[in-house]
């Protein structure tokens, strides 16, 4: 069978990786080049829900985090460049006496719903890699994980290529035809449908030049601190619906890094190394936006990544391959294109 991908972030690369996988014939065709939207981004927090509430988002998202490791480490092993992926783990503050109740019952259900396969426990904050916490407790899972977003798309189109597939900037349809194109692609979607199923919001982020590879990615203040296996460290990241310029940096980044240098005081002396701004995708049910476009046979759309898309990549090229390929529909509820029309 033949497919192609318009769009090479990480959910149209990680789709087409998985079909040639089942021995399909991909091409992935995207005219800014790989990774030119939120996926060239540099944060790479792959941060697991909170055990709690339990709903089919957060089961996807448990499945593709776990699936991860050897996801990844296949696609280092067929085109031989590194995706800076590594399960470091996770630390967070607890703020008060009312967090530490819900961190103590956060703990049983992770032992319950993680099956496992993953901790989430209490333990005295100490050592130089923490944040401020003020009960002195810290959170840690061992469920998070970390990549390098650029690094991650390089290695799934050197992965891509070895193993016969095609990533070019130009090429006629063929075959079926999966629309992972982003913030862009949600805006004609939207178009087509009738209503809004999606936006772009913009978000920013700094790297700095504290190498920590091996340690433990830090939530503190709603922001992701990042240490890369490549000797820097990723801070993000802003949320900004309203917004002049969607590729540029601002006073908002300034702020985000003089919060990160607040709740963890190790990055204190860090050099800002490089900046990036860009549009995420968000649909509107909050949740990945997968299956067949309506109205469009042949067609199908694989969007709606936003914060969490590298961490769902797994699960979704998995889904997305039974639906083209198989014509098995595995996509949770919520996830579906109808979940963004209501």
């Amino acid at each position: 069978m033949e497919v192609t991908v318009r769009g090479a972030g990480i959910f149209g690369l990680s789709v087409a990786w998985t079909c040639l996988l089942r021995g399909a014939r991909v091409r992935v065709v995207d005219p800014a080049g790989p990774g030119a939207g939120a996926s060239g981004g540099i944060v790479g927090a792959l941060a697991p829900h909170v055990p709690e509430a339990w709903n089919p988002k957060k089961a996807f998202q448990l499945d593709s985090l776990l699936a991860a490791e050897d996801f990844w480490h296949g696609v280092e092993q067929a085109g031989g460049v590194a995706s800076g992926y590594g399960r470091t783990g996770r630390l967070q503050p607890v703020a008060d006496a009312a967090a530490l109740d819900r961190a103590r019952a956060r703990a049983e259900e992770a032992r319950l719903l993680w099956r496992g396969q993953a901790t989430w426990r209490l333990e005295r904050a100490a050592g130089d890699w923490a944040p401020l916490s003020p009960t002195g407790w810290l959170i840690r899972d061992t469920l998070g994980a970390r990549l390098h977003p650029r690094r991650a798309v390089a290695a799934l189109v050197a992965a891509i290529e070895a193993r016969g597939g095609e990533v070019v900037r130009d090429a006629e349809d063929r075959g079926a035809v999966i629309w992972a194109t982003g913030a862009a692609g949600l805006e004609e979607l939207s178009r087509a449908l009738g209503c809004e199923v999606g936006i772009g919001v913009k978000g920013q982020a700094a790297l700095l030049d504290l190498a920590l590879p091996e340690a433990p990615q830090i939530f503190a203040d709603g922001l992701h601190v990042v240490p890369h296996a490549d000797g820097a460290t990723a801070i993000g990241s802003t949320t900004e619906r309203d917004y002049d310029l969607p590729d540029s940096t601002d006073a908002a980044l300034d702020a985000v890094v003089e919060r990160a240098r607040f709740a963890v005081p190790m990055l204190a002396d860090a050099t800002v190394i490089a900046r990036w701004a860009g549009l995420r995708p968000r649909a509107r049910s909050r949740a990945p936006m997968l299956g067949a476009w309506p109205g469009r046979p042949g067609h199908f759309v694989a969007n709606g990544g936003f914060k969490t898309g590298f961490g769902m990549a797994p699960g979704v090229a998995q889904v997305m391959a039974d639906l083209v390929l198989e014509a098995r529909d595995r996509i949770p509820d919520g996830f579906g294109i109808a979940a963004s029309t209501r």
